[in-house]
């Protein structure tokens, strides 16, 4: 089977498992995203991708990100990964939207890089922490209104929504339940930050059961990443 073959097959599982998701929660199927997940898959896997109508995709790390933005032009480029403030300015050049801001600073650093380096907008989502573990980026829900108070008023920023992780080992439905009522909090505020991105290949019909509009997929639609050195660069 081509490698063709095998994304088109794929993509097709994962779409009718995100539109039985939706419709089991009552919701329109259109209404969540499917965001492939693009970290160590060649260039040539987003050319594929593309040509069965994905738009967009995502990149966890900057300098892998900005060698595929050059070669595969025209698409919706998401940064998803943790983010170093020293790496705004490279980020700002290429990404649409940045999913993974949980800090002040590095809201400020994105705002200037932003204001400096585009013309229109880029999109922020505030990365929540659904299990107070610093290591694996997040803030805390106490503090997401005061973050996204900064993202909004930020120049050169957009605030967009929100993003989490499930917590390993925890139960998915408890996780993205926390995570839609700290969502709607900050909607009372800020009713323009309408995405929620939350669900990955194994739980992403819990995602979209509890209002995920963007479910981020790798291993189940492009298979097991063969990781290379580029895995033990810094970001």
């Amino acid at each position: 089977m081509t490698r063709a073959a095998e994304l088109a097959e794929a993509l097709a599982r994962l779409r009718d498992r995100v539109s039985a998701a939706a419709r089991a929660a009552g919701r329109d199927p259109d209404q969540v995203t499917l965001l492939p997940v693009t970290k160590f898959f060649p260039a040539a896997d987003i050319r594929i991708l593309a040509g069965l109508g994905c738009p967009a995709v995502a990149e966890a790390r900057d300098q892998e990100a900005v060698v595929k933005v050059s070669q595969v032009p025209g698409l919706t480029w998401h940064m998803i990964g943790r983010l170093q403030r020293n790496k705004a300015r490279s980020v700002a050049r290429w990404a649409d939207v940045v999913q993974s801001v949980d800090s002040v600073r590095l809201v400020d650093s994105l705002s200037a890089a932003a204001t400096a380096e585009r013309d229109g907008a880029l999109r922020v989502l505030v990365q929540i922490s659904l299990d107070d573990d610093p290591a694996r980026g997040g803030v805390a829900a106490s503090d997401v209104a005061e973050l996204a108070d900064r993202v909004a008023a930020a120049p050169g920023l957009e605030l967009a929504g929100v993003m989490a992780v499930a917590p390993l080992g925890a139960e998915p439905d408890l996780a993205f339940a926390q995570l839609a009522r700290v969502h709607e909090r900050l909607l009372r505020d800020h009713p323009g930050a309408a995405e929620r991105s939350a669900g990955m290949s194994t739980d992403l019909e819990s995602a979209v059961r509890h209002g995920s509009t963007c479910v981020r997929v790798g291993t189940a639609l492009l298979g097991t990443r063969q990781y290379s050195h580029l895995e033990r660069e810094p970001q």
